[in-house]
């Protein structure tokens, strides 16, 4: 099936809006909350969840223009194994 060039613009108008959701200032504030208040684990990166108030005051406007661009470009997830 052939998509309509008005489709396609719907589709990247919906995914454009997604993002924009995403990085809402109330969405990463409660993002960010959450994992201040779950004690969230530091990631490959070393960063503790401490420093990472400090550390979105100077790069947050900088990854949201990445992200809303797409060249950002995140680091490997730190893996953690649970016994069973």
């Amino acid at each position: 099936m052939v998509k309509s060039s008005e489709t396609e613009r719907k589709e990247r108008m919906d995914t454009s809006s997604l993002m924009e959701q995403i990085l809402s200032s109330d969405n990463l504030n409660r993002a960010y909350l959450q994992v201040v208040r779950n004690k969230g684990a530091e990631g490959v990166d070393g960063m503790k969840c401490t420093e990472l108030k400090e550390h979105l005051a100077k790069n947050g406007e900088i990854i949201k223009e990445q992200l809303r661009t797409r060249k950002y470009k995140p680091q490997p997830v730190r893996r953690v194994e649970i016994p069973k």
